[in-house]
């Protein structure tokens, strides 16, 4: 089944991108809309919109989505239930694809669902304690977007119809339209995971690594951007980027601070991503729609690839997901090594990879808008923590000796991973040129003085160097104070994140809970319910029985007084 999936997948993708290639060079969109029933006058209809940006977003979720897969038969060997986590994988891709290709709110919360759902079931799939709490938090965090959708299409049924295209100019000064981009504004943090929507991302590791490969990159977490790059025009009629473009920053800077201090190899590149769509919302926020979308496309070719690199190493390192028992892995696995520091020069935005030709002119478009210093500072800090991690990253696993068991060898054996990890390599390494010349056929002339010209480089250089300074700290020697450890833990667990998302918000009905459990149904309710009923009459007939057994004469006479009143019933 894996196979069959990957050919399918891999043959739509290259069909679809070719038809959103030449969408894209005449400059045409197809809108398809499709009348299910018509009842008293209202109209059921399912709507399409396919235009270049729908169909390339959907053929890159597609190439990525037949790696996964194919790199899946190796990961996932030995799993019992293989043709059942395919299923539940097609479902995502097929949920993703709703979501994209519809300019309709009702369809939209089709495709939005079904990413909540079957996010749930792959977050859970290994049905452990620690899945089960972090599908909970993934499921729950989602849910407060789905009702944010639920109620705009209540919102847009004002309108006469659900297709926001339609009603772009003639809403503009709309009090409800303002407050339906408020809602899809809530949706799209809480999908992408903004602050304070931002710990269920890290959580969501617990699923399989092809699952996260796949979820990172180009499906779930990209819903929520992709959804505003549609709503742009009424961000921009609103002004609500000046918000957005805060808590983007805030994000990006947040996971940045966080990846630097964490050991787990799975949690560092889920903050990578984090971190990455902080970049997308606050560029997105400015008014650059197209550059966000340039950038969510070149990130997904980089980042699927670095969560395959990685997920060779653990699979080779018998599931071990911590960075100090690695080191030396470039002398056992030289394929992996390669594929894995490629993808990651490419999130630090080495000159001539995918990440270079998005993050560059990103970061060159900051320098020339119209921004105050805390969100410039924010940018290039963040830059920096991106060279930093990453190096921290490196040096971690590829240099010096290795920290594992030292009669343990591993290597690149593995067929279908090898194959899926070279697959997404040249996406990686050419995949930002040829996007950048598709989609801005005429090159932006950004004219900057030279020292905001080479300040992107000069911030990767010194952010690579920070991150080696960082592991070679030894955070228990007497060096360090109490407010230095403290600070390494606020920034290490994602500014309390995870605890102000779970603890603060269930300790108080959970022991609300408890104590309305403890007074009534295990104290008041219990005397005074069945409990105390059940003792009264128990009470009642051992005092009637002794009655009867102490005097015969009354037993008598109650049969008596019995069959007087049954006859009298019986002749009335």
């Amino acid at each position: 089944m894996c196979s069959l999936s990957f050919f399918f997948l891999f043959f739509s993708s290259t069909m679809i991108f070719i038809l959103g290639i030449y969408y894209l060079m005449i400059d045409y969109s197809v809108f398809v809309e499709w009348e299910f029933f018509n009842l008293n006058g209202s109209m059921v209809v399912m709507t399409l919109i396919l235009d270049w940006m729908s169909l390339i977003f959907m053929s890159f979720v597609m190439y990525i989505s037949s790696l996964v897969i194919y790199y899946s038969e190796d990961y996932m060997f030995g799993e019992k239930n293989m043709n059942r986590f395919i299923l539940i994988v097609l479902m995502f891709i097929l949920s993703m694809g709703f979501l994209i290709i519809s300019p309709n709110l009702v369809s939209i919360l089709l495709g939005w669902d079904g990413l909540g759902l079957v996010s749930y079931c792959l977050v859970i799939y290994y049905q452990n304690v620690k899945s089960y709490g972090a599908g909970m938090l993934t499921a729950l965090s989602n849910r407060i977007g789905d009702v944010a959708i639920l109620i705009s299409i209540a919102w847009m049924l004002n309108f006469g119809g659900w297709n926001y295209i339609y009603y772009y100019e003639f809403i503009s000064g709309s009090f409800e339209m303002k407050l339906i981009t408020m809602l899809i504004v809530l949706a799209a943090m809480t999908k992408s995971a903004q602050i304070p929507f931002s710990s269920w991302l890290p959580a969501a590791m617990a699923a399989p690594t092809p699952v996260s490969a796949l979820v990172h990159s180009s499906t779930l977490v990209t819903a929520g951007v992709y959804l505003l790059i549609r709503f742009s025009p009424m961000l921009d009629t609103y002004d609500f980027g000046w918000f957005l473009l805060l808590i983007g920053c805030m994000t990006m800077f947040m996971a940045g601070l966080g990846a630097n201090f964490e050991f787990d190899l799975k949690k560092i590149i889920a903050l990578s991503t984090l971190s990455q769509l902080g970049l997308m919302m606050s560029i997105l926020a400015m008014g650059y729609p197209k550059l966000a979308f340039f950038h969510l496309l070149a990130h997904a070719l980089f980042k699927a690839l670095l969560f395959m690199c990685a997920g060779s190493m653990i699979h080779n390192l018998k599931d071990s997901q911590d960075i100090r028992f690695m080191g030396s892995i470039v002398n056992f696995m030289p394929l992996t090594s390669v594929c894995f520091n490629v993808s990651s020069l490419s999130l630090c935005g080495m000159p001539f990879l995918a990440g270079f030709y998005s993050k560059d002119l990103i970061l060159e478009m900051v320098c020339l808008s119209w921004i105050n210093c805390l969100i410039f500072f924010m940018y290039f800090f963040s830059t920096g923590l991106t060279a930093s991690y990453s190096f921290r990253l490196f040096y971690y696993s590829m240099s010096g000796d290795n920290n594992f068991y030292s009669s343990f060898s591993y290597d690149d054996e593995g067929y279908y991973i090898s194959f899926g990890m070279i697959g997404l390599l040249f996406v990686a390494v050419f995949g930002g040129s040829l996007l950048s010349w598709l989609i801005f056929p005429v090159p932006c002339m950004i004219v900057l003085p030279y020292y905001l010209k080479f300040l992107t480089v000069t911030v990767v250089v010194l952010g690579a160097y920070f991150g080696y300074l960082i592991s070679k700290l030894d955070f228990s020697q007497n060096l360090f104070s109490l407010n230095m450890l403290s600070f390494v833990w606020f920034a290490g667990s994602m500014w309390f994140m995870p605890f102000l998302s779970t603890k603060l918000i269930s300790y108080l009905p959970l022991k609300m809970g408890y104590y309305s459990s403890k007074s009534l149904d295990y104290g008041w309710g219990e005397l005074l319910g069945g409990q105390g009923l059940y003792s009264l009459f128990i009470y009642l007939i051992s005092y009637i029985q002794g009655w009867y057994d102490l005097n015969f004469k009354i037993y008598l006479l109650t049969f008596i007084f019995w069959m007087f009143v049954i006859l009298m019933l019986f002749f009335l």
